[in-house]
């Protein structure tokens, strides 16, 4: 018996490993577009950009995992419907709870790793993922200042670089500041560099350029020739300012030992759900696991094939998704909702396991004494 579970546990893992990873890429391409900018337009590092799109990745293999447990699950049993070895197998005494323990034991080995991915990894790699786009999207650095295109630094101050030399200095600057209300201000000059100042303060150093400015609302215009300028971006940077952490990217333990008198009653509820969230999010390998094997092991074999089960099987696990979002946004408004995140995957273990235990559990059960007639 035991080869038999090693057997369809083999098929298993193969499938779920190259289904996994069929996802994963095709996820990665799709994510890899938000960023492709970065890299085409911003001229930011390769290495940036795979910074940036592997570490969204953790966050979708927890969704990926369990459709792909589901997938293989439906996708090994049917396989072996139709090749009759369940039937022989049947037919040799093996009961519906034997030949779910291969998948069973997947899923337990698929819940530990979602565990950890949720308690520990995806905390840390969105607030890595955010901590990186804050820093590239506060800071004027090269990746915002391109040669020869406009770059909006900010609200109101756009700065053009005709050329870069390969020592890294700019040539041909051309700075519009409309930051002040009162004034227009437009800088040229014939070179320059980017540089920072001790409090990390991102400034364009000019050299031999004129400055025109313009009062709004008059026609004059002050014009000045210089040998050298220094252009401050402190009011477009947000260096000096506290980046806020959502409840994606704080830990489990900040989760839980937040108080509402300290973030707040709508963040408090919003704390409290991701934390229950992450512990329960893992259960769901049980419950597709438990739902593709009841859906395809009950009931007698079919020679026609058994597209009414496997049809039954997805319509169900779609429902259950649907009801995973919907208890979610119920908890967000209501805590004492929030027991229903743990039985959101829990009802469909139960139920699964009582059909695939109903029958043994029937012939366990002795015919009561019929009396002498």
């Amino acid at each position: 018996m035991l080869g038999i579970v090693r057997y369809i546990l083999r098929q298993l893992v193969v499938g779920m490993v190259l289904v996994t990873i069929g996802l994963t890429a095709i996820l990665w391409l799709t994510q890899s577009l938000r960023f492709i900018e970065l890299t085409v337009n911003k001229g930011a590092s390769i290495g940036v950009f795979l910074e940036l799109t592997l570490l969204v990745m953790p966050n979708f293999l927890t969704v990926i995992l369990p459709v792909s447990l589901f997938s293989v699950v439906l996708f090994t049993y049917n396989k072996l419907i139709a090749d009759r070895e369940l039937v022989v197998l049947r037919a040799a005494g093996l009961s519906h709870w034997t030949l779910a323990q291969p998948a069973l034991f997947l899923a337990g080995i698929s819940t530990l790793i979602g565990l950890v991915l949720n308690v520990w990894v995806i905390p840390r790699a969105v607030e890595e993922f955010h901590q990186l786009q804050w820093t590239l999207r506060s800071s004027a650095t090269n990746v915002m200042l391109q040669e020869g295109q406009f770059n909006q630094i900010s609200n109101g101050l756009t700065v053009y670089v005709k050329a870069r030399s390969p020592a890294g200095e700019l040539l041909g600057i051309i700075v519009y500041d409309r930051r002040s209300p009162l004034n227009t201000i437009t800088l040229m000059a014939e070179r320059g560099a980017l540089i920072k100042t001790d409090s990390g303060t991102p400034k364009v150093l000019m050299i031999n350029g004129t400055r025109e400015q313009v009062t709004r609302g008059s026609d004059r215009l002050s014009l000045l020739y210089f040998d050298n300028y220094a252009m401050d971006f402190d009011e477009s940077s947000d260096t000096g300012e506290e980046r806020s952490r959502d409840a994606r990217e704080r830990s489990t333990e900040e989760l839980f030992s937040a108080t509402e008198a300290q973030v707040g009653p709508t963040v408090f509820r919003q704390f409290r759900v991701e934390g229950h969230q992450r512990l329960a999010t893992p259960l769901y390998h049980f419950a597709f696991a438990f739902l593709a094997s009841a859906c395809l092991l009950s009931g007698w074999f079919n020679r026609r094939g058994q597209t009414d089960r496997l049809i039954t099987a997805i319509v169900l696990m779609v429902l259950i998704q649907a009801m995973a979002l919907g208890v979610s946004n119920l908890a967000t408004r209501h805590l004492s909702m929030v027991p229903l995140i743990y039985l959101a995957p829990l009802l469909p273990s139960v139920v699964g396991a009582w059909v695939l235990l109903a029958p043994s559990l029937k012939k366990a059960t002795p015919a009561a004494d019929v009396p002498p007639g």
